[in-house]
């Protein structure tokens, strides 16, 4: 009977898992504009939606690629990005820091991200966002982002580039709705905007 209850939870676990990953992959419209489409989706278990924004840009992966490479400088175009560093570096993979501005009565809100790189044979390119927040301790005055999960990822369309820009956070602590449902139409869309222009000149 033991094998069989274990049977029984695997495949509910299983179910559960199937369930929710469909759930995130209902993405509604929430803005179009400036050639960069914004959708949100509901996420399982989560009061705060996924975001994922989209759009063409006429650069080449090589120069995306660089302008993520390098970290403090592209807090110049992630949306209220305050202070971005590489706290380490091997290989394939990344590990950063970064700190937030937020609207008052937000406390601002810092965040360590595992980025782990891939290429595909397109000449496409993938970072997986991973939240870690234990990977070193926390700052006075901020309140550590509790889950990202997320992607960023480049693929080649003759003289331009796809970029999707996806992501699920759990900002930790007492985030009001108005702020939160703003945000997660602001940051995919002004965060994409700066990076095409910054990628485009």
């Amino acid at each position: 009977m033991g094998s069989l209850h274990r049977m029984a939870v695997l495949c509910g676990l299983t179910v559960a898992l199937a369930t929710s990953a469909a759930q995130a992959q209902d993405w509604k419209e929430a803005r179009n504009e400036d050639g960069i489409k914004v959708s949100l989706s509901e996420v399982a278990g989560s009061d705060y939606k996924a975001y994922q924004g989209v759009t063409l840009m006429k650069t080449t992966v090589a120069k995306l690629r660089a302008l993520q490479d390098d970290v403090a400088g592209a807090c110049t175009w992630i949306y209220e990005c305050k202070q971005q560093k590489l706290l380490k570096h091997e290989g394939d993979q990344s590990w950063t820091y970064s700190q937030f501005n937020t609207p008052w009565p937000v406390t601002p809100r810092d965040s360590v991200l595992h980025v782990t790189t891939s290429e595909g044979a397109d000449g496409s390119l993938t970072r997986k966002l991973e939240g870690v927040p234990k990977y070193i301790p926390e700052e006075k005055g901020f309140v550590r982002v509790a889950k990202v999960e997320g992607f960023w990822k480049f693929v080649p369309k003759g003289d331009q580039v796809e970029v999707t820009y996806q992501v699920h956070t759990e900002p930790g602590g007492s985030v009001p709705s108005m702020v939160a449902n703003k945000f997660v139409v602001d940051a995919p869309f002004n965060t994409l905007k700066a990076l095409k222009a910054k990628a485009e000149q």
